[in-house]
């Protein structure tokens, strides 16, 4: 401990005082202005655009098409999953992401997995398709050494993105375009089912930072879509206002070494225990928010809660560790008995 302190001081006498606060002062220059993007974006194009999809959505999901059909073949449930701040493309997940909706997908047959929104752009496009960020994505990918320093760089520009999705000012457009990108998604899979006597459920999972844009786009789905959500967290960080007045129940894993999930507990005000009020607090009286311990997860990499290291003396790894206990969760019955019903109601 005490070598380490000695480095550290021998770092700040170097000049490495100076990099750290030209690091900080970066970084908040570039929050400050995180949510010009989406500003940009909305006056642009956004704002017609929501307009119109959503109304669309809206006409055929309720029939006003002209459609009579009421079911989508024997599909009763899809689950959207939206990816870590860690990730820069929907297109480019973990091996052990993959692995984890792989076999979600082929143990929930009744149940469509949608991949491929990128939460922490408006526009949906990944940080390649960004201009601004091209560069600094090309030199991640080619990183080597000090170099890899840049791959952070890049997952505050996530932060950041995330931020915005919790700001009161800022977050109502993101989070409607967020919502907009995975209706989009949704129907490109399969025409959402129009029955409005059994909503299709919505499945909503996400880790770290994606678990708060899903909260985020939760009320927009619910007020555009025949759907009943819930909403999954790996280790999420999240505050407590959006999303948890229309979630039927909120699920959060919370691995033993992972300090980052305690994050969101400490820093949204929504979370703290004393205001009663916030949508976060009533959900828990409520039991609509349930904790769970998934076992020694840290926040992510090869012992998160995708990770493909052994994390037990029986073998089991990580990933079916939260495999395990995602199969356990109640929301299967609920999407089993959306099936039935359809089958029942196919014409």
């Amino acid at each position: 401990m005490l070598k380490f302190f000695g480095q550290l001081l021998l770092w700040i006498r170097n000049g490495g005082l100076q990099l750290l606060l030209f690091a900080v002062f970066i970084l908040l220059i570039w929050g400050t202005f995180a949510p010009v993007g989406t500003i940009v974006w909305w006056l642009d194009q956004g704002a017609t655009k929501l307009e119109t999809r959503t109304r669309e959505l809206s006409q055929r999901v309720n029939g006003g098409d002209g459609s009579s059909d009421t079911t989508s073949g024997d599909i009763s449930c899809y689950i959207v999953f939206l990816t870590g701040v860690g990730d820069t493309s929907a297109d480019q997940l973990s091996s052990g992401e993959e692995a984890f909706l792989d076999q979600l997908e082929q143990d929930q047959a009744q149940c469509l997995i949608v991949r491929d929104v990128f939460p922490y752009s408006a526009a949906n496009q990944d940080i390649a398709g960004q201009q601004i960020f091209k560069y600094l994505w090309n030199v991640t990918e080619e990183a080597d050494g000090w170099l890899e320093l840049t791959q952070y760089l890049l997952e505050f520009r996530n932060v950041w993105r995330m931020a915005i999705s919790a700001d009161n000012r800022y977050g109502s457009l993101y989070n409607q375009a967020i919502a907009l990108s995975i209706a989009e998604k949704m129907e490109q899979q399969q025409p959402i089912p129009s029955s409005c006597q059994q909503p299709t459920q919505l499945i909503l999972m996400g880790t770290s930072g994606g678990v708060q844009v899903a909260l985020g786009a939760a009320p927009y789905l619910a007020q555009w879509l025949p759907v009943e959500i819930s909403v999954v967290s790996f280790g999420g960080v999240f505050d407590g206002n959006e999303g948890f007045n229309v979630a039927t129940h909120v699920y959060h894993f919370r691995g033993k070494r992972d300090w980052i999930e305690n994050i969101g507990g400490i820093v949204f005000p929504s979370r703290w225990r004393w205001t009663i009020g916030s949508p976060y607090n009533r959900a828990r009286r409520q039991e609509r928010y349930t904790v769970y311990s998934s076992g020694p997860h840290e926040h992510e990499g090869d012992q998160g809660y995708f990770g493909k290291e052994v994390a037990q003396d029986d073998g089991k790894t990580y990933i079916e560790l939260t495999l395990k206990q995602v199969k356990e969760l109640p929301i299967w019955t609920s999407a089993s008995q959306g099936e039935n019903f359809a089958k029942k109601n196919q014409h």
